[in-house]
Parts: structure tokens; sequence; C-alpha cells
């Protein structure tokens, strides 16, 4: 069965759109939506073609024409970078569907986009914005055939999922915590990378909320020393050394018939597990490592998902006899939506870090050494039965996530880009890091583009030979 369409454009096309589409003389406008994949139906905008106001020869408040020009151009940057052409058109009146006048302009120009670009693996479409915003779009298929995007969504401070009620209005944002939210959240897909201590809880909560699906990776199989914080694994688990995805996927189905769930098992760093990463609307990222978090970073940005990094650290120090005691216990939530400020940007790692990293990875005498030299800094220790820390972190991470998308703050979300708090001193703090400075990225909306995140080790396998 194949999955229903998605659409994701970023806060800077949405914006750029809307002022174009919307300038207030209460006649339509026209643009061209310029779409890579993440998979086979989830498409993310990439480039934005604004259609001129004086070169549609119609502007009603009804109606528009579309000049051959603009689809021409459109045409040539879709054919050399294989991407879908969404047509996209204003309709100030309000209505939130397809007209009769879109229908017929619609089944004049599709064809001619498939005449251009007739590849097997791309599709394209049409789209409608509202005064409010609100995007309706619909897939052609080459036979002419419509399937309906599910939901179009474009993530900032706040989350914006816009899509059709039964009654052919945009369906308004359901109420936190209500049985309505969780029918909203049947519908969407989260990943969830890492899912051991703070991951197995992200999970759970999600389960239980009404999330329509999983994606889990970990590469990591269940032990015994994980039985003190990863949420529901037993004894048997650990004699048994399952995966720890399919151990969570498990116990998820005991008490969830109507949940679909895909287990990677394997880092996050390798090529299959950054193309099932890029199929879900949302990504959290609960590793350990700081590669780890380098990757869910970049994946944020080339596939338009918001993230959600959690972490937690119990830092030590020396006492006046010598003996190591607490110095604090800490958890940090950053939530980074495409182009806002990166973790990279946040300096939750760095060019240094990372290097330092993989050095005690793969050369730990050296490291040591280094140490004793002065050129890396002491690395903080974690205490191993972390479940009560791990969970007070967690249930942040994902109240996080339904602040965003269900919006029951008094205060704006854009207050609350990182949240740090204190167990030891009992404060949580929460900060907005637009000033932090941002990093130029060619990566925003690259989707499956290869090689994959612009990195030659993900490359696919024979491309390169393909492309010689």
């Amino acid at each position: 069965m194949r999955r229903p369409y998605r659409i994701a454009i970023s806060k800077h096309h949405h914006d750029q759109v809307a002022k174009h589409l919307l300038p207030g003389d209460g006649l339509e406008a026209a643009a061209i939506l310029l779409c890579s994949r993440s998979s086979a139906n989830r498409l993310l905008v990439k480039y934005v073609v604004l259609v001129p106001h004086d070169v549609c020869k119609v502007r009603l408040p009804n109606q528009i024409s579309w000049p051959g020009s603009a689809i021409e151009s459109a045409i040539d940057i879709a054919d050399s970078e294989h991407l879908s052409i969404i047509l996209i058109h204003s309709h100030p009146g309000g209505m939130f569907d397809f007209s009769t006048e879109d229908n017929d302009s619609d089944l004049k120009i599709i064809p001619c986009l498939y005449q251009a670009i007739s590849a097997e693996d791309i599709v394209h479409g049409s789209a409608i914005m509202t005064p409010d915003k609100a995007i309706r779009a619909r897939i052609y298929n080459s036979d002419m055939s419509i399937d309906p995007v599910h939901f179009v969504v474009c993530s900032s401070d706040d989350i914006d999922i816009w899509a059709p009620s039964s009654n052919g209005t945009v369906q308004k944002i359901p109420i936190a915590f209500s049985s309505e939210m969780r029918q909203d959240l049947k519908r969407l897909t989260a990943c969830i990378v890492g899912v051991s201590g703070t991951g197995s809880i992200v999970v759970e909560q999600l389960s239980r909320m009404g999330i329509g699906r999983l994606i889990l990776i970990d590469f990591d199989r269940t032990e015994f020393k994980n039985l003190n914080r990863i949420l529901n694994s037993t004894i048997d688990d650990a004699k048994a050394g399952c995966f720890k995805t399919e151990m969570l996927a498990t116990k998820v189905l005991q008490h969830r018939n109507d949940i679909e769930i895909s287990c990677i098992n394997s880092t996050i760093s390798c090529r299959d597990s950054i193309v099932a990463a890029g199929d879900a609307d949302f990504l959290f990222c609960c590793v350990d490592s700081l590669e780890g978090r380098q990757i869910c970073d970049q994946i944020s940005t080339a596939f338009l998902q918001p993230l959600f990094d959690v972490g937690v650290t119990i830092p030590t120090r020396s006492s006046s006899c010598g003996e190591p005691v607490i110095a604090d216990v800490l958890g940090r939530i950053d939530y980074i939506y495409p182009g806002s400020p990166t973790l990279l940007d946040r300096c939750v790692y760095s060019p240094e870090s990372l290097r330092n990293e993989y050095l005690r990875q793969t050369a730990p005498e050296d490291f040591n050494n280094q140490v004793k030299e002065g050129y890396i800094k002491g690395i903080v220790d974690e205490a191993p039965s972390v479940i009560t820390l791990n969970m007070k972190a967690a249930s942040t991470c994902v109240m996080e996530f339904l602040a965003r998308r269900y919006q029951f703050r008094h205060e704006p979300n854009a207050l609350f880009n990182r949240v740090i708090f204190s167990v030891a001193e009992s404060y949580e703090e929460h900060e907005n890091l637009k000033n932090s400075e941002l990093s130029p990225s060619e990566m925003m909306a690259r989707g499956l583009e290869e090689p994959l995140l612009g990195m030659p080790c993900f490359q696919k396998l024979g491309s390169q030979e393909e492309a010689a």
C-alpha cells in the first residue's frame, strides 16, 4: 500500500510565497514550487519561482493564467536537478479547495510538465494558498489521475500542519492532550535516533499518545547493564540479546495494534539509517555521541524536519578530601527547525569536539596523552543509574514537541529554542537562540540527492560510476 503524499516547506520559503501570493489586491497570484524528495511520497520545497504579477495575462479574484516563460524556467531547473514541479496560486476569497477553473488549468499544463520531465520517480502537481497562509496540494500521476496530499507542514517556532477537513475547510489545531490530538498524531511519523535511556522513554510517550508511525534507529542490543534505564526491557530480552529497536517495537505492539513501526538496527551514521530517517515528519535525537548529533543536525536541514535534541549530564568534582561528588544534575533540550541555528551553531558540538570524540574511539592512547598535555579538556562522567533524570529530560523533550504543534504556552514558543534544567539547583531556564550566528548551508531541502548529505561516504553504491 502506497503511503499518502506529504509536502514540507521551510519557514523562509513559506513566508516568501505568502508575501507574493497575497499582495492585498484581492486578485489571484502565482508561484512555482520546485521539490526534491526525502522518500517516494514526501516532497521538500527546495526552490521557489515567483511569477511576476504583470506577466499574467489574466489576474482575477477567481482565475489566473500561467505564462509560458515561467513554466519553461521552472522546467529548466527541475530537469537539471531531478525535481518535481508544484504550481501554486492564491485563493484570495478563502476557498480551501480546488475550483473548476483550477481543474481546467491543470488539465492543460500538467501534461506538458510530464512531457518535459518524464522520469519514473518524478511527480508533478498543483496547490492553493488561502489568506490565512494555509496550503492545500494535490499530486497528478502521469495518467492524470489525482492523489491528494495528506498534509503540508511548515516548521518554525510553531509547527503548522495544513490538511483539509471533511467539509473542505482547513482542519483546526486540536486542543492539546485531547482525543482530537490523538487523532491528529495518528497521521504523523516520528523518528527516534537512539532508543536507550531517554530514547526508550520518548518512544513510550509518543506511542501511548497516539503517534501513527515510529522509525526506531539504534545499532545496539539489550544487555543486563541496560535494564536499570531502558523502559520495558526485561531479563529475557537481555538473555536473548535482542536489538533495542525490535525489543521496544514488540512491547509497543502489545498495547497498540494500530501503529506502524520500522526498526533500523544500525547507527545513524550509515546510508540506510539516513534514508529511513528522511521519511519522518519529526526527528528526535536521543544519542550520546557528538557524531550522532552532527548527522541528525544535517538530516534535519536536508530533509526539512524539526529536530528535538535531548541530553543529560551529571558532572562530578573533587571534594576537599579528594573524593568525587556530584557537581550538578542537568538536562538540555534543543529545538531546531530548518533555517534556524543548528546544533553546530549553538556549539553543542564543534569540529574540535568531533575530532576529540573520534580520537577517543580510534586512538585512546594518543587521546590520553593529549589529555595529559592539556589539549583536551576533561570528560564529564555520567552515573549509570539515571532513569529518573532520563524520565524528566524525555518528558520535557516530548512536551516541547506538543507545545509547538498544539500551542498551549502562555509565552511565545520563540523563547524556548533551548530549555535547560538543573535538578541539583531546582531551576529551569529557556533561551531564544535566534541571534546565534548561522552557518551557511547548501544542505537545505537537499533530500535524497547524491551524495547523501553531501558526504561521499554515504554515496549510493554504483552512483559514482554512473556519474562518471
